[in-house]
């Protein structure tokens, strides 16, 4: 018996390819740019990953030469509703008076390559930029910063800091704590410093120290609140205010 033509179309329909589908790679593909759009997204505007090859911030953060360096969240978000406080430990741009630098990241000559570098900046696995900086925020805009008292601590505004985080290399002590006059920090500026007080370059020297040594405000990138990497040294970043209060 000849089958109707109602019956020959819905035999042969199951081999006719289905409209509309997307093909899978192309679905992948999507996905995989989604994903990358989101993370540069979120590393340019909320929070971004830090390496951190200098040892200027240790033992907070941990960077060497020849070691595995720490990687650390930095918040983007939180100076755009609260001001810097003392103790926070910071990620900004170095002002020019500033040539030392702490990630020695050198971009390549090649254009690909620097293209390739500046995406791994981003994405958390390449050193950031050149003129980045980490360091801790000792004295604010309108405060006075002096080295030492009579007891190798630093002072501000005439009271000394309570300074758990620093680091002491072997054979050093607060009583190698290099003297500086006292910097009066101006409006709209801070006054940094590394944890690592013997081997860090920072507002005590950089641009010739005194008010030269301070960083605008406005050259803070963001506060560095997690160490995610590796991950034996997962930990909040500390922000001890070592100012005493009242």
């Amino acid at each position: 018996m000849a089958s109707s033509p109602e019956e020959s179309d819905d035999a042969s329909a199951p081999d006719e390819p289905e409209r509309g589908r997307t093909p899978v790679w192309r679905q992948v593909l999507y996905v995989v740019v989604t994903a990358v759009v989101l993370t540069v997204l979120i590393q340019a505007f909320v929070a971004r990953v830090y390496v951190i090859p200098s040892a200027s911030m240790e033992r907070t953060l941990h960077g060497c030469n020849g070691c595995e360096n720490d990687r650390v969240l930095v918040d983007q978000l939180t100076y755009r509703f609260s001001d810097v406080e003392p103790g926070e430990v910071i990620v900004f741009r170095g002002p020019e008076a500033w040539t030392t630098n702490d990630f020695r990241a050198t971009p390549s000559t090649n254009p690909v390559a620097r293209a390739v570098q500046n995406i791994g900046s981003l994405l958390g696995i390449a050193p950031a930029s050149e003129r980045d900086f980490v360091k801790r925020v000792i004295a604010l805009p309108g405060q006075t910063v002096m080295c030492c008292d009579e007891q190798h601590r630093l002072v501000v505004d005439g009271k000394p800091l309570d300074e758990p985080y620093v680091y002491w290399q072997p054979g050093t002590t607060p009583a190698d704590h290099e003297p500086f006059a006292p910097v009066l920090v101006p409006e709209g500026r801070l006054f940094v410093m590394g944890d690592n007080r013997m081997n860090s370059t920072d507002s005590r020297k950089q641009g010739g120290g005194g008010v030269a040594g301070t960083i605008p405000i406005e050259n803070v990138i963001g506060k560095a609140r997690y160490v995610v990497f590796p991950k034996d040294r997962w930990s909040v970043v500390s922000d001890h205010n070592p100012q005493p209060l009242g």
